[in-house]
């Protein structure tokens, strides 16, 4: 069942590893999670919760100047809900880099 997604994907030009971006977001909220039980350092949350909010807007930016466009959008019927949550950490992940760098 799987091999006919594959087939199927590949023929629309889309090919998704995770095909629902419910699970896809639990998945990463899931890492997320893990990485701060392993550390979690000061300011990570606040630097996560921004990150969050503003790659939101930044993306729906993107998306209302026809910059980016998304097949699949669950959030706020523009683009995939996994999406800033990803984006969020990335922020934690950069934060971390440059405190790393200037130690």
């Amino acid at each position: 069942m799987y091999y006919c997604y594959i087939i199927r994907s590949l023929k629309d030009g889309s090919f998704y590893i995770v095909p629902n971006d419910y699970l896809l977001t639990t998945i990463y909220i899931v890492i997320i999670v893990i990485a701060f039980l392993f550390k979690k350092e000061k300011n990570d949350l606040l630097v996560l919760t921004f990150g969050f909010f503003i790659m939101i807007v930044s993306e729906s930016l993107f998306i209302s100047t026809g910059v980016e466009t998304f097949n699949r959008v669950t959030l706020f019927g523009l683009m995939p809900l996994w999406l800033p949550i990803l984006w969020a950490y990335g922020f934690v992940a950069v934060k971390r880099s440059v405190l790393m760098l200037s130690a």
